[in-house]
């Protein structure tokens, strides 16, 4: 914080350089994002994942433009909460709010989901019990949940090591992937459009469904923005920093289930699909590569699990706070640590019964990943519409108009990312169609059925 000359006014310096924001953004996405995805993709697009990676890609390219130009005109906190907001409408700023809120409770799940399969799937591979999936989603969750409780939390520089560890380990997929393939085959062996375009397998249905699951590879890029306002120069750093990021994603995820399909090209045949890249790794470069990426994987979801339930858990003890949400249960903390435990018992809950019962139904974590795609794409779209209108249909009065920036980019961003978010599975369109429709309704409610401007959540809480 800082001073302006003679009038004593507190302002933010603008320290962070472009490099921070791309930085910042890589370890949002993580390198290895892809990896846990890459057995479930495969099948769903039947051998395509490359191709969905990139269409998904393209969607988010286009949405990291809009949400770079409307970080330029409202720097703050809140992200396409915000924008939506003040760029067309604050009760549709607050649905996209909400739509985003279901993502904060859905993270600590999917991450539950993740490690519990591949802890119950692959106990004799890891040389431990073999427990059922129920035991270990209780475990997972409970040790999460006693963390929080207890005031624990992942520092910055944890996250930075994290990071240091799977860019080693990704690395060293890429060489040891490129001396299996070339050793096997020679040159030949690492160049195929198969993996890319398969004509005995290509289904143009299935592709435009699964691409709706890839685009978690791309999940957390409009975090960048939230750092808007201590950047140098914001209108144009803020909008390269989410457009690199974005195409960071695109090359590096790309690359790694290209190889992926290359050393492994019979899909079908992976023994568990949540754990497939393990398999791929175990080929590739034995046991020492895919012990590796399996303790990185765990450990990268297990920190995002616990930093997930207490962003969640932050987030609405500050709606609890505001009034939001009802202050008896959400806006209480807990005398001594300073925790809002209530929030961080309900996110454990949430968490264990939920991935009980995705399990129960069958392919838990591709379902546990559509839900929180009927979010991230409810507010994408929301945010590309909201380009639209804010540049072309608000314009000031006099100002000239581009009609590709400015109208036909952020109208095909709102529909390719509607269309992705329309191909979403019917228990993700069930379940988040009733979180929405309790949003509806509860914000005509507390505003008199629209009436009055809803009251304001704040995600720098979370």
């Amino acid at each position: 914080m800082s001073n302006e000359a003679g009038g004593g006014v507190p302002h933010l310096r603008r320290t962070l350089k472009l490099s921070d924001l791309i930085f910042y953004g890589i370890v949002l996405i993580q390198p290895i994002a892809p990896v846990p995805l890459y057995g479930v993709a495969q099948k769903l697009s039947d051998g395509h994942f490359v191709l969905i990676i990139l269409i998904a890609g393209l969607a988010m390219l286009i949405t990291a433009v809009s949400y770079g130009r409307m970080a330029a005109l409202y720097p703050t906190a809140g992200s396409a909460y915000t924008y939506v907001g003040k760029g067309l409408n604050p009760h549709l700023g607050f649905l996209a709010g909400w739509a985003m809120i279901l993502d904060y409770l859905l993270q600590p799940l999917i991450n539950t989901v993740w490690i519990s399969t591949a802890l119950h799937e692959r106990a004799a591979y890891f040389h431990i019990p073999q427990l059922h999936f129920i035991v270990w989603a209780l475990i997972i969750t409970g040790v999460m949940t006693g963390l929080n409780l207890g005031g624990v939390k992942a520092s910055a520089n944890a996250n930075k090591f994290l990071l240091a560890g799977m860019s080693v380990v990704v690395v060293l997929f890429f060489v040891m992937a490129i001396r299996f393939l070339y050793a096997g085959q020679g040159w030949s062996g690492l160049f195929s459009m198969q993996p890319i375009y398969d004509p005995k397998t290509f289904d143009s249905h299935k592709i435009l469904m699964a691409t709706s699951f890839a685009a978690l590879t791309y999940i957390g890029f409009d975090g960048v923005t939230t750092l808007a306002e201590d950047v140098e120069n914001p209108k144009r750093n803020v909008l390269l920093a989410v457009v690199l990021t974005c195409v960071f994603a695109a090359v590096f995820s790309g690359l790694e289930a290209y190889l992926g399909a290359r050393v492994w090209p019979d899909w079908r045949s992976f023994p568990n699909l949540e754990t497939a890249f393990m398999d791929i790794c175990a080929r590739a470069g034995g046991l020492i590569l895919s012990w590796s990426m399996a303790l990185v994987l765990i450990v990268a979801a297990f920190g995002g699990g616990l930093t997930g339930t207490l962003g969640a858990a932050r987030l609405l003890f500050g709606m609890g706070r505001d009034g939001v949400l009802p202050k008896k249960f959400f806006g209480q903390l807990t005398p001594g640590t300073g925790t809002p435990t209530n929030n961080i018992l309900l996110i454990g809950g949430i968490s264990f019964i939920g991935s009980v019962m995705l399990n129960y139904i069958g392919s838990a974590y591709e379902h546990a990943g559509e839900l929180l795609n009927f979010g991230a794409f409810l507010a994408f779209a929301g945010v590309n519409f909201a380009c639209f209108w804010q540049f072309s249909v608000r314009r000031q009065q006099g100002a000239p108009i581009n009609f590709v920036r400015d109208a036909l980019l952020p109208l095909a961003g709102f529909l390719f990312c509607g269309l992705i978010w329309v191909n979403l599975n019917i228990i993700a369109k069930t379940v988040g169609g009733i979180w929405f429709v309790i949003g509806l309704v509860y914000v005509g409610f507390k505003t008199n059925w629209f009436r009055s401007a809803p009251v304001m959540i704040d995600f720098k809480e979370s």
